[in-house]
């Protein structure tokens, strides 16, 4: 399930389950680029829930978590941080790296 986010619901929203959080900007290009990827990443894992936030619309909530590079994804379990991973990526290394990551 892809979703974009209200900044209130943020702690909500990764409070159970496995979520992958997009911090991305529309002015950049790898952002553009990682899009279709998380689009197949979330049709091919329909329980994990993920979510985009566009930090020029959510500055706060992008301050709050340290980003300080776009794109940045942010894999939570159960409400626990799990990982952090800066700049594009492919398909298959996210995969590789959400498994190995979120055994």
């Amino acid at each position: 399930m892809l979703k974009h986010l209200k900044e209130e619901d943020f702690n909500e929203e990764v409070k159970t389950g496995d979520v992958l959080v997009d911090f991305y900007a529309t002015w950049c290009g790898p952002c553009k680029m990682l899009e279709p990827v998380i689009e197949e990443f979330a049709e091919a894992r329909g329980k994990v829930k993920v979510i985009e936030v566009d930090i020029d619309e959510h500055e706060d909530l992008a301050r709050e978590h340290g980003i300080m590079a776009v794109p940045t994804l942010l894999v939570y379990r159960d409400g626990k941080l799990v990982n952090k991973q800066s700049g594009f990526v492919t398909k298959d290394i996210l995969e590789s790296w959400y498994k190995e990551e979120n055994r």
